[in-house]
């Protein structure tokens, strides 16, 4: 009976062991995906005063009906 719990005490050690690290990773937050960086704003270049005779630039559906 002692050789059992002597044999058994290394393999519950390790046990014990590995949960503790499962545990650890399964409760820890998740790391952001490379991909998933914040979003950066995009520059938009005032083209001046529209030139005579020149027509203004279509807008697309998406923007047409923003607020």
């Amino acid at each position: 009976m002692i050789a059992v719990a002597v044999l058994l005490l290394p393999a519950l050690g390790v046990l014990l062991f590995v949960m503790d690290r499962v545990e650890d990773r399964l409760a820890a937050r998740p790391s952001t995906a490379r991909h998933a960086r914040k979003r950066h704003l995009r520059l938009v270049h005032d083209a001046g005063p529209p030139a005579a005779g020149r027509l203004p630039a279509r807008r697309s559906r998406r923007h047409g009906k923003a607020a």
